[in-house]
């Protein structure tokens, strides 16, 4: 991406953080959030799918944020969170460290994400967005829950 995108008149984010990083997820992209769900484990599958959690008889898959950014793995006692987004068609949660609030972006510029971040966390995202006092990840949903190949850079 490196041309600027002019935001619609209203454009609002789910806000959470992964490692310090502020990232936003458009309202529409998003399911719910929760708190921290027990999940499953599942064997063979890749380091950032941490398991499954069963929302009300549905069956989601949990995608480690972290993981799939590149970062370490978080505190083993902080309990993460979830972003449940809906990816293909598909539920899917996001494990992330804390969630902000919504916030409206509208009318301000997508802009391309910076060269001087790391290419697993760049690949991520649709773009950034300039706020007041400080940068939104816009993240793309889609790429952050296909773990079916490694991320430029990236581990998992």
């Amino acid at each position: 991406m490196s041309e600027v995108v002019r935001m619609p008149l209203v454009a609002q984010y789910c806000t959470f953080t992964v490692d310090g990083l502020f990232f936003g997820v458009h309202v529409h992209e998003v399911q719910e959030v929760l708190r921290h769900q027990p999940m499953t484990p599942v064997p063979l599958a890749p380091d950032a799918v941490r398991g499954l959690i069963n929302l009300r008889g549905q069956i989601v898959t949990a995608i480690d944020l972290r993981l799939r950014l590149g970062r370490s793995p978080g505190p083993a006692a902080a309990l993460p969170l979830n972003v449940v987004v809906s990816s293909q068609g598909e539920a899917v949660s996001l494990l992330v460290d804390e969630i902000g609030d919504v916030i409206d972006a509208g009318g301000l510029d997508l802009l391309p994400p910076p060269a001087n971040l790391p290419p697993e966390i760049r690949e991520l995202l649709k773009g950034v967005v300039a706020l007041p006092d400080t940068i939104l990840l816009v993240l793309d949903a889609d790429r952050a829950v296909d773990v079916s190949e490694p991320i430029l850079g990236g581990t998992s």
